[in-house]
Formats: C-alpha cells, sequence, structure tokens
C-alpha cells in the first residue's frame, strides 16, 4: 500500500484556540487536594499492611485486641483494619467528586512540554493480560511479589510447625499408609466443622468458582452466551459458601469490596424495574440496530457510557452492555445504542422490529409497525470524559466498535457548536469494516446539522478500510434506506429511571454513607441482643449474622434513599415540560445517504486492505509535532494490540520533535 499522505494528506495541525473552563478558587483547589492525598495515604498504608500482615512485624493481634469487650468483638476489629480503608477511600472518593464539577474534569493542563502518564503509555502488548499500561503492569508487579512474599513466609511458618512432629518410621509408611492418609483427607474435606473452618463450604465455593471460571473463556463466552449469563449467577453461592467455609471473623476481611458490590447490585435492581419504551428502533442496510430510548431530562451520561439493555419480548432475563451511540447533548430525553447482529438474541431483536415489504403494504399510515419495551441498568462508565483531555486524537475502530466514536464526535461537535469547552481540534478516526455496507452506520449522523461549517473549527479525517472488497460496489453513491423505521409516542412515564448516572452525585453519596452506618448498627444490635446473650460461637452461623447485617444495612437504610431518591426524581420529571420547539430539536433524524457530502469531503475509503498503522503514525507525527495526542481504540484483540504496540514504539524511539500518544482502550466486547 503507498503511503497515506500520498492518497489524501493526514491533519495538519490548526491554530483554533478552543474555550477553557475559568480557573478554579484556591480554597476548592486545596480541598480536592487534600482529599486526593488522602485517598492516596489510605490506599498505601492498606497495601504495606497487606505486605507486612504475613509477618509479625505489625503485631495485628494486638490492633484486634482493641475493641475487646465491645458489642463489636474481634470480627469488629479484623473488619475495621483490612476492610475500613476501602470504605474510608469510598467516602473520600465520593466526596471529591461531589466538589468537583463536570467542566474539571476536561480542563486544559497547563504544562510546557508533553509528557507520557503511567495509566496511559502501553507496556506489555501480546500476553495473557493483553494490553497492559505501565500503572497495571506495576500493580502485577505488586501483586505477584506479594503473593511469591506471603507464600514464603507461611511455607517457612508450616515447615517450622511440622519439624515438631516425629514422621512415621518405614515400619508404618508405604502404600498402606498412603491409601489411610487419602481417605482420611477426603473424609476431613466432606466434614462442615461449627467452630474452625468448614471443609466442605469451601469445596461448594471452589466448584462455583470453577464453574464460573470454565464458562468465562471467550470461545464459550461468545458462542454460548446464555450458558455463560445464568452459570455466573453462581456468583451468590461462591460468596455465601466462601462465608460459611472461613467464618465470620475472616470474612470480614474482604467484607468491604462484597458490601459495596451489593450497594451496586441494590441500585441497579431498582433501577431495573421501571420499564422503558423504545423511542425508535432502526434497522440498518448492514443489519445493525439502532434503539432510542426515552430518559429522564437529569439523568446525565458522557459519550463513553454503556448500558446493560434487555428486551422483554426476548426475554426476561437475558442482560447485554452496549455502548451508547449518542451525545448527552444531543436531546435531554432519549439515548441511542447501535446493536450489531451477532447471536440469537440479537437475531431475535432485528426480527420483531424488521417486517418484509410486503407486510409493510398492510400497515396503516403512523401506526406502530412493533413495540418493544425494555429494562435498562445504567449509564455506566467512566467518570472522567477523557476524549475532551486532548487537543489531538486519534479514533481507531474495527467493526461496531465505530459507535463510541459517533458519540464523541456528537459531542465534540455539539461543544464547539455550543461555545461549551471543548479541546479537540485534530480528529482522525480510523475505521476498518468486512464489507462496504457496514459503512451505513455513518447515516445516523449528520455532521452539517449539528454543527454548521464545522470544517472551520474542527479538523476532521476518515479513514475507512473495507478489508473483504477489493473494489467499491456498483451501488455506491447510491441511496441505501434503512430497512424499517418503527416509531412510538413518547411518554415521559415511560423514561428510564434516573437511579445510577444522574449526575446528583449527593444522592449517592448519602445511599453509600446511611448504608454502612446501618450496617454497623445492625452488626451491634445483632451482637448486643441476639450473638452474646445466646452463647452463639458456631463460625459459619456468625458469618451467615455478618451477611445478613449487610444486606439489611443496604436493604433498610440503603432502601430508604434510594426510595426518597425515586420520589425526587419523580417530582423532577413531572415538573419537566418541553416545549414543542425542543420537542423538535429532539426528533431523531436520520440520513438515508452513508455518504453525506459533508461527510464524504472528510472520508477516504479504501478497499482490500487493512490498515498500515505504522504509516498512520509516521505521518500524524510528520503533521501534529511535538504534541499530546490521544489514542482511543474500540475494536478487536488484534487491532487494540497493534495500536498499542505503535503507541509503545513511538514513545520509547520517538525524538523531542513528535508527538507523545497515549493509549486508551475502550472495551469493545463489554
Amino acid at each position: 500500500m503507498d503511503r497515506l499522505s500520498d492518497h489524501a494528506p493526514l491533519l495538519s495541525s490548526i491554530d483554533i484556540e478552543p474555550e477553557y473552563p475559568k480557573k478554579e478558587p484556591f480554597l476548592m483547589f486545596l480541598v480536592k487536594w487534600l482529599l486526593k492525598v488522602l485517598m492516596w495515604l489510605t490506599f498505601v498504608a492498606w497495601v504495606a499492611l497487606m505486605f507486612l500482615y504475613p509477618t509479625d512485624f505489625l503485631q495485628v493481634q494486638k490492633w484486634t485486641a482493641a475493641t475487646d469487650g465491645t458489642i463489636f468483638g474481634l470480627t469488629g476489629s479484623v473488619f475495621l483494619i483490612f476492610s475500613g480503608p476501602i470504605l474510608i477511600i469510598t467516602f473520600l472518593s465520593i466526596a471529591f467528586i461531589c466538589v468537583s464539577s463536570t467542566e474539571d474534569f476536561h480542563q486544559k493542563k497547563n504544562r510546557k512540554l508533553p509528557r507520557f502518564r503511567l495509566w496511559t503509555f502501553p507496556v506489555l502488548v501480546d500476553g495473557m493480560f493483553g494490553v497492559v499500561s505501565a500503572a497495571e503492569f506495576i500493580g502485577i508487579v505488586l501483586f505477584t511479589a506479594y503473593v511469591l512474599f506471603a507464600l514464603y513466609v507461611y511455607t517457612t511458618q508450616d515447615l517450622s510447625y511440622m519439624s515438631k512432629f516425629k514422621l512415621p518410621s518405614r515400619e508404618k509408611s508405604g502404600l498402606n499408609l498412603i491409601f489411610k492418609k487419602a481417605i482420611s483427607f477426603a473424609v476431613q474435606m466432606l466434614q462442615w466443622t461449627d467452630i474452625g473452618i468448614a471443609n466442605l463450604p469451601g469445596v461448594i465455593s471452589l466448584l462455583a468458582g470453577l464453574v464460573m471460571w470454565a464458562t468465562s473463556f471467550p470461545p464459550i463466552r461468545k458462542k454460548y452466551f446464555e450458558l455463560f449469563f445464568f452459570t455466573h449467577q453462581l456468583y451468590i453461592v461462591f460468596l455465601i459458601f466462601f462465608a460459611f467455609h472461613v467464618g465470620d471473623f475472616l470474612f470480614s476481611m474482604t467484607a468491604g469490596a462484597i458490601f459495596i458490590f451489593m450497594l451496586d447490585r441494590f441500585l441497579r435492581f431498582c433501577q431495573s424495574q421501571k420499564t422503558v419504551k423504545v423511542i425508535s428502533a432502526t434497522c440498518l442496510p448492514c443489519g445493525t440496530v439502532e434503539l432510542v430510548l426515552s430518559k429522564p431530562e437529569n439523568l446525565h451520561y458522557n459519550a463513553l457510557s454503556f448500558i446493560f439493555l434487555k428486551v422483554r419480548e426476548l426475554s426476561w432475563l437475558q442482560w447485554h452492555p452496549f455502548s451508547v451511540s449518542s451525545s448527552p447533548l444531543d436531546g435531554k430525553h432519549h439515548l441511542s445504542v447501535l446493536i450489531k447482529v451477532l447471536g440469537g438474541w440479537t437475531k431475535k431483536l432485528r426480527d420483531n422490529i424488521s417486517m418484509e415489504p410486503e407486510e409493510l403494504e398492510n400497515v396503516l399510515p403512523f401506526e406502530p409497525i412493533s413495540k418493544i419495551t425494555a429494562s435498562v441498568e445504567g449509564p455506566y462508565g467512566h467518570e472522567l470524559a477523557y476524549h475532551l483531555m486532548y487537543e489531538n486524537l486519534i479514533l481507531v475502530a474495527g467493526g461496531i466498535g465505530i459507535s463510541p466514536f459517533l458519540a464523541i464526535l456528537r459531542d465534540i461537535l455539539h461543544r464547539i457548536n455550543m461555545s461549551k469547552s471543548c479541546l479537540p481540534k485534530n480528529v482522525l478516526i480510523v475505521w476498518a469494516v468486512k464489507r462496504s455496507v457496514e459503512l451505513s452506520l455513518f447515516s445516523t449522523i449528520d455532521l452539517e446539522s449539528l454543527c454548521p461549517y464545522f470544517s472551520d473549527k474542527l479538523h476532521l479525517e476518515i479513514q475507512a478500510y473495507v478489508t473483504r472488497e477489493s473494489e467499491p460496489p456498483l451501488e455506491q453513491g447510491k441511496f441505501h434506506k434503512s430497512i424499517n423505521n418503527s416509531y412510538f409516542p413518547l411518554n415521559s412515564k415511560s423514561s428510564m429511571s434516573g437511579l445510577v448516572g444522574t449526575g446528583d452525585n449527593m444522592w449517592s453519596g448519602v445511599y453509600v454513607i446511611l448504608s454502612t452506618i446501618g450496617f454497623i448498627i445492625f452488626l451491634g444490635l445483632m451482637d448486643l441482643f441476639y450473638i452474646t446473650p445466646f452463647g452463639i460461637s458456631t463460625w459459619w452461623f456468625k458469618a451467615l449474622l455478618f451477611i445478613v447485617c449487610m444486606a439489611l444495612g443496604v436493604l433498610i437504610f440503603g432502601g430508604l434513599v434510594v426510595l426518597s431518591w425515586h420520589l425526587s426524581e419523580r417530582r423532577i420529571s413531572s415538573d419537566e415540560k418541553p416545549s414543542e420547539n425542543n420537542e423538535e430539536s429532539e426528533t431523531v433524524q436520520y440520513s438515508d445517504n452513508p455518504y453525506q457530502a459533508s461527510l464524504a469531503t472528510s472520508t477516504t475509503t479504501r478497499y482490500g486492505c487493512r490498515p498500515d498503522f505504522r504509516e498512520i503514525f509516521d505521518s500524524v507525527c510528520e503533521s501534529w509535532g511535538h504534541v499530546d495526542v490521544g489514542v482511543i481504540v474500540c475494536g478487536p484483540q488484534s487491532i487494540e494490540s497493534s495500536v498499542a504496540k505503535e503507541c509503545r514504539s513511538k514513545n520509547i524511539r520517538g525524538g523531542k520533535s513528535e508527538p507523545c500518544f497515549h493509549f486508551n482502550s475502550h472495551s469493545f466486547d463489554l
């Protein structure tokens, strides 16, 4: 393949000075700085504690005696020492998010020269862990060092303990002794003791974990998603029997993280109970389905968010994650996702909304073709909209991986058009597809309507690669009409719940804090009125009571907060009375031509070849100079590894006049 510069020059740097947010007050800066320092100190202290715990250096036994004689006892001490730091970091992070505005996350950094960041510098690109950044590599090294260190310490202690016992004589050794020991070991594995470690619950927990692990491999997860989904509900069995296995005070070491997981699951359960009607459903020529969902005005998200979706007409149990393809600035009352037809569930969805031409003739005008009701969890994703942190962006997509980049492009154009803070001024999109019909995904976006004369304000170039076609199809340039469009009336009462992603972090903070307080209260009451008076000493039963206290804290105290949150959300939604102009501006429009005039001028399509990332990055280095370049990849593992390898190579070998590439991976499989 010829050099890209010979075909169409890549972006040249343009001098468009974006509008940045105003500098924050010094007091606010100081508060956020103190919160960061406290979080780091807590984390470092917790890591040091975990490293030194196997030794006698810290004498943790003396620490655990701090609550002796209180209603919390030994379990309370262990929970405070090992799980307390996790909850403290959670509370501090909530405070940090509450005092930080949305604009603070993507304001310009005052640095003279581009520099590397540990979390965006790829170190390992080919291996069992996929692409590993420098920060992740440090974490892996520390974890490996901890495992080896703990293994050495515990092995040394066990050998010292075993040396006190006499080994059997030769007369008593042999196959007979080995057989007896094996039988004795098997019997011990089936024991469920009241005091000490209960082996049988541990075996059950281990089996549940092995089943989940075995069905997590990509071939099984992709081809037999239902098997993967249903077997992973065994996490409940795994956690409960793990608690039975180790007892209450050992279980309390991990209870902090498990408690946060319970908080998330309960909130997601409450959110998913609301029925969400689909505003419109469109089947594009490439077979991809676009769903536009109703949302309340106060539900906020960013362009890199994703949701979990359940379509009740297809299944009452299956939840599938999808990246959003719309910008939060597209409209206040809708959110869209693109769904590629790959498996049985997605095929049923396409068949549900698409009809043959003969069937369409029998449909009356303005009559809904089909009806879809859904449940939604989310939006989830990065609190940090990191695509707005770079003036120069390279977006690399494979197939349906273009979906989040359409959202990013919409977001950037909206911000430019609305004069909001927006750093990106050079954007290069590299998109690899198998068939040219997949290019019809561009029909979901109209650049000129989002930002008139955008080319004067944003330097955009799209390099599309059609890998399985050697030449353009004969019908290129003709109109590609959607197979089917289904529109449904918008009902404010049928929009998704705003319990997650509302941007009202105060409610989330109150939910977490009050649930934690409720858990501690129930734990104290349980010990005061039941465990101590009745002399409960069975380890596994006390672990069960510990889990019950965690659940009661979430259900009762957290449930009251969720109820208040829901009532507040419903009151706000009832006050929303969008005008006719707003409704018209939020009408979802589609272009039947994937090669719009405004888009065609920015797009170069090549057939029968794959992206040569070395040439692409060489051209970028020549055009952009010594700047920070954000690279975001959403595609198969092969594309992700190739881009990460090129970023690493350029960062290591690049000179002072070349860009600094910051690698970011947006999950392709979710």
